[in-house]
């Protein structure tokens, strides 16, 4: 099936043995075949739009901000529906997210359904509170998670379960 949907991500390897396991129940995310990631924009452009013009705006973008190091250093919530853990410092996260925008402003994270866009790694939502306690208080032991963070990424698929969820292209941070 052809991809709906893109997303700019900073995948987050190292924080796969702490959250995979609980991300595969409590995450939809994962279950569409996206690894443990920060947002840096969703939706982006549907597939059939991206092209040569747009990939090169995405380069230069990621260009633009320097590669970092951070650290998965709490976890918190969004009121009791979504547990996360949050990039320390956030700064970095919240300069892609803008220099994307400001390269494709017609485009807005979240379609524009938060004033203030937090970088964050979901570990789950939208299951009961004691089930994402219960995954938040294991991740919680394992915290701080040194990152590293050299790239951006561009994956299209579909919203929907069956992992079909790949990446086109890895852009460089500067």
């Amino acid at each position: 099936m052809e991809p709906t949907h893109s997303a700019l991500i900073v995948a987050v390897a190292e924080a796969e043995p702490y959250v995979a396991a609980h991300r595969d129940r409590l995450d939809a995310a994962a279950s569409w075949g996206v690894p443990a990631h920060i947002t840096v924009l969703y939706p982006f452009l549907a597939p059939a739009e991206i092209d040569e013009h747009v990939l090169a705006g995405l380069r230069h973008a990621a260009a633009g901000v320097p590669a970092f190091f951070c650290d998965l250093a709490a976890v918190k919530w969004f009121g009791e529906r979504v547990v996360w853990l949050a990039p320390e410092p956030a700064g970095p996260f919240q300069a892609l997210t803008g220099a994307v925008t400001a390269r494709f402003p017609q485009v807005r994270p979240y379609e524009g359904a938060f004033d203030d866009v937090v970088p964050h790694l979901t570990i789950g939502h939208d299951h009961p509170p004691a089930e994402l306690k219960a995954a938040a208080d294991d991740v919680a032991a394992h915290l701080p998670v040194p990152v590293r963070v050299t790239s951006m990424r561009l994956a299209v698929g579909r919203p929907v379960p069956g992992r079909s969820w790949t990446t086109l292209e890895e852009f460089a941070l500067g």
